[in-house]
């Protein structure tokens, strides 16, 4: 199903309120999708409140009508939108110091619409609310995708005072919820080690996950989360789960807040830490979107909900393949001329590979990109390393039927650049104070105009002139010593927001100039996995480390929230360039099948049997392509919690299935494994593609599908099931 509705970030840029029809202002407000309600109620004085995310309730009258647990001077019930004022005594969403000095804010319910939208399977709720004493506007936005068992939801903060007031804390959503017990499940990790599983039961007091490093945000923590309910044992089949992500490239802060009575308010949002915002009079202020679902079924069935929203929604949809290819990256690096690319061009399309990717070092003409001490900014041809020009090496691939992709890293410079020299001041830097450089590179300003405009020309003169199919945005340091040229003393600690708007716009710019070219995000590996990126880029490089049973882990971990489809994953030379390890060819390839498939290697190196088997295997991967990516996944098997991991994907009419199991390093005594599996039509039999063999979908799912034993290290065996008519 590919829909292109673009709700995420209209807003964002537009500024415009969506509005229905006029209607009566009723007590309950009953946000539904077709598993799911969130709902909310108004208070004789126009509070307000938070009653119920979970499951779905057509009547929720009776869920409002509970009385409060709190004495007055405990604290307010839950509000849908907490603020720093009256008798909220928790963390709130908005703390705003008026124009007037006051820092108080009590907002009250004025009136709210919903309505459908173009596409009927989705509803949107504006609730508007305005403070009591000072002329402060919030529209709280409840977008609800009812087949996904999606709701979205931000902010629009407007000032009509008289005067500018800052915005201390602007999260997007408050998120009550009241059980017995939380377990919070979030990603962690660091470079080449992203997407790591944390589970951690929550306590009374306040948990944070959030990041401080400004534009590569997800190395560390990752800005989404699952909480089990009334369970301290995480279960990817069973239990109430409540799932989020915030849709935000930036700083961003999860803060997880459980109360004395036991209640957990869950802010989510834009970090407010160093990032004060001014609003002027009538200015506006719209905050990140935040997802959220509800699953019944465990953590892989809110997953699943993630993973329909985003593929349906969420992520950028001028692609429903991804063509499989050879990237020169680990096999050349730095070092090639036109011959080196011609040859890895004749062997790919040898192999039947559908793309050749150049990576770093193809630019840089008076300080050129031999290493990675220059040329960054100056996007025209190396013409010492390529006097031949970026086209004729895209026209060759083009001439062998293949596309052409080609590596950028537009948001950084390099001191030794033509571009540095003629705009040192363009660079984000603190005057009188030394630069700090990472990776011998400085961070452009990317809220200045005339930076933003100098991205996007460069960017598309050197996408036209080397008729380019495909993009890799790179992004190798984190950003520090804050301080614009562009902005005023008052306005500085906006620049990390401001830096983020910037990046978005000039996405959308580069974007729309080029709606058929393949755009992948990247952050030194996995640095920038979240929603906000993938609006404009379908996919996103998982990490730079391509060892296959480290990517296990690494994939199993992003597949919480990420659908196969946005995985960047390739096969790479052994021994691994990250970590020194040798692991088999078919392992490789069956891990890389979770993701958007490639290589990284110098195919000349490589026996002619493992050639041959690269053949087959790229017939293979174009042929299961539609289900490997965009089947129902489901994680089978943990590599957190043993040496062995599983995962399958399954056709929406559940008539066939990929499962792929690996094993870790060999043990003694190792047994033949029974993996249960999901998903399948448990009336139907299905036959294993190799073997012939057939099963009973009841025989698979209950007692489970056999896996060998595996003699040697990093084993993996894969099936494909098909429904036998």
């Amino acid at each position: 199903m590919n829909k292109t509705l673009k709700p995420l970030f209209a807003c964002l840029f537009s500024g415009l309120i969506c509005t229905g029809a006029a209607a009566a202002e009723p007590q309950v407000i009953n946000i539904k999708t077709d598993g799911s309600s969130m709902v909310m109620s108004v208070t004789s004085d126009g509070e307000v409140l938070f009653h119920h995310f979970g499951g779905r309730i057509d009547d929720a009258t009776p869920v409002t009508g509970i009385k409060s647990y709190r004495r007055t001077d405990h604290g307010t019930d839950n509000l849908a939108y907490s603020t720093m004022g009256g008798r909220n005594f928790r963390e709130p969403a908005l703390r705003v110091t008026h124009a007037d000095g006051d820092m108080n804010t009590e907002l009250r319910y004025v009136s709210h619409t919903t309505r459908t939208l173009a596409d009927t399977n989705v509803t949107r709720t504006v609730i508007k609310l305005t403070d009591t004493n000072q002329a402060l506007d919030v529209e709280l936005f409840y977008t609800a995708y009812a087949e996904e068992n999606v709701i979205t939801t931000h902010a629009v903060i407007r000032n009509r005072e008289k005067g500018s007031i800052v915005l201390h804390s602007f999260y997007s959503s408050s998120l009550p919820v009241k059980a017995r017990s939380y377990l919070l499940t979030h990603l962690y990790g660091a470079w080449a080690r992203e997407s790591q599983v944390d589970h951690t039961l929550l306590t009374h007091g306040s948990k944070s996950i959030e990041s401080r490093k400004q534009v590569r945000t997800t190395h560390t923590e990752n800005p989404a989360f699952m909480i089990t309910l009334d369970s301290e044992s995480f279960d990817e089949n069973y239990g109430e789960v409540i799932a989020g992500a915030l849709a935000w490239s930036g700083n961003f802060r999860l803060n997880f807040e459980v109360d004395e009575f036991n209640v957990l308010n869950i802010l989510a949002g834009a970090n407010p830490y160093a990032s004060d915002y001014t609003l002027g009079a009538g200015e506006s202020f719209t905050t990140p979107e935040m997802i959220y679902t509800y699953s019944s079924e465990g953590a892989g069935g809110a997953s699943r909900h993630l993973h329909d929203w985003a593929r349906n929604y969420g992520v950028w949809h001028g692609h429903t393949y991804a063509p499989t290819l050879l990237n020169s990256w680990e096999g050349a690096y730095f070092t090639f001329d036109a011959k080196t690319l011609t040859e890895m061009i004749d062997d790919a399309a040898d192999m039947g590979l559908e793309m050749f990717v150049l990576d770093d070092g193809w630019f840089g003409n008076k300080y050129p990109r031999n290493d990675s001490n220059a040329g960054l900014g100056d996007w025209q041809v190396n013409a010492k390393k390529l006097p031949e020009g970026i086209d004729y090496i895209a026209s060759y691939a083009h001439q062998k039927g293949m596309k052409f992709g080609i590596w950028f890293e537009p948001e950084m410079i390099s001191p030794d650049s033509d571009l540095y020299r003629a705009h040192p001041d363009w660079c984000i830097h603190i005057p009188g104070r030394m630069q700090v450089e990472s990776r011998h590179q400085l961070v452009l300003d990317l809220s200045r105009k005339e930076v933003r405009e100098y991205i996007i020309d460069a960017v598309s003169a050197a996408m036209e002139r080397g008729n380019v199919d495909y993009v890799k945005w790179d992004m190798n340091r984190n950003m520090n010593m804050l301080h614009s040229d562009g902005l005023d003393s008052a306005h500085q600690k906006e620049l990390n927001h401001r830096y983020i708007l910037g990046l978005y716009e000039i996405l959308e710019a580069v974007t729309s100039r080029f709606p058929d070219v393949l755009f992948e995000s990247c952050a030194g590996g996995g640095g920038r996995f979240d929603f906000g990126m993938m609006h404009y880029m379908p996919q996103a490089w998982c990490s730079d480390d391509t060892d296959a049973f480290m990517r296990c882990r690494i994939q199993y971990g992003t597949s919480m929230v990420f659908p196969v489809s946005t995985m960047g994953a390739h096969v790479s030379a052994v021994p691994n360039h990250q970590m020194g390890r040798s692991t088999p060819l078919a392992t490789r390839a069956a891990v890389a099948m979770g993701g958007t498939y490639g290589y990284e290697l110098d195919l000349t190196r490589l026996p002619k049997e493992e050639l041959d088997e690269i053949r087959r295997l790229n017939e293979k991967v174009k042929a299961l392509q539609p289900l490997l990516l965009y089947g129902e996944f489901y994680r089978l098997c943990s590599p957190f919690e043993g040496n062995k991991t599983a995962f399958m994907s399954v056709s929406e009419d559940r008539r066939e299935a990929v499962v792929t199991h690996v094993y870790g390093p060999a043990e003694p005594n190792r047994q033949p494994v029974l993996l249960p599996l999901r998903g399948l039509d448990a009336e139907k039999e299905y036959r294993d593609v190799e073997s012939g063999r057939v099963y009973g979908g009841d025989e698979l799912m209950t007692h489970g599908l056999t896996i060998p034993r595996a003699w040697g290290d990093y084993m993996a065996t894969q099936f494909h099931l098909v429904a036998v008519d």
